[in-house]
């Protein structure tokens, strides 16, 4: 009878802690989670239009995620965007977003000027875990963002 070699205890012992340090780095590089949202007061001056949310990397300077949808017209939120594991602790980051709402004039579908589309971005400084945030309509804090979108 052919007799199998095996492991000794504690060259298994090694090999399962081996393991367990090997995985530790990809366990801790693992991104948090960016929930987005805009409440009922982005509901009678935009619902029912288009809205754009990237995610800004300020360091790299580049979109990092993004994503779109339809503001509400009447539930509270307005909208809301999950983004999972896009943010790294440490990191600084910008929510850059756009409502398609073509004041007056402006193109269908394309981020147009401040004074056409409404346009925002909010900040995002010591990530240190998961972050949810939730903006209010506010047209005097707006900043030209379309650049993300191109």
């Amino acid at each position: 009878m052919k007799q199998l070699r095996t492991l000794g205890d504690g060259a298994l012992h090694l090999l399962a802690v081996s393991l367990l340090l090997a995985a530790g780095p990809a366990l801790a590089q693992q991104g948090q989670d960016l929930t987005f949202s805009g409440d009922g007061t982005f509901n009678t001056p935009h619902g029912g239009q288009g809205i754009q949310v990237a995610v800004y990397d300020v360091a790299a300077g580049e979109v990092v995620a993004s994503d779109s949808g339809t503001v509400a017209g009447m539930e509270d939120p307005a909208f809301s965007f999950t983004f999972s594991g896009v943010l790294e602790e440490g990191r600084l980051y910008d929510v850059h977003y756009w409502i398609d709402s073509n004041f007056g004039k402006g193109s269908e579908g394309s981020c147009d000027p401040v004074d056409v589309d409404h346009q925002w971005r909010v900040a995002l400084i010591d990530v240190d875990g998961p972050v949810e945030i939730e903006v209010s309509h506010n047209p005097d804090q707006q900043a030209p963002v379309c650049s993300s979108f191109e």
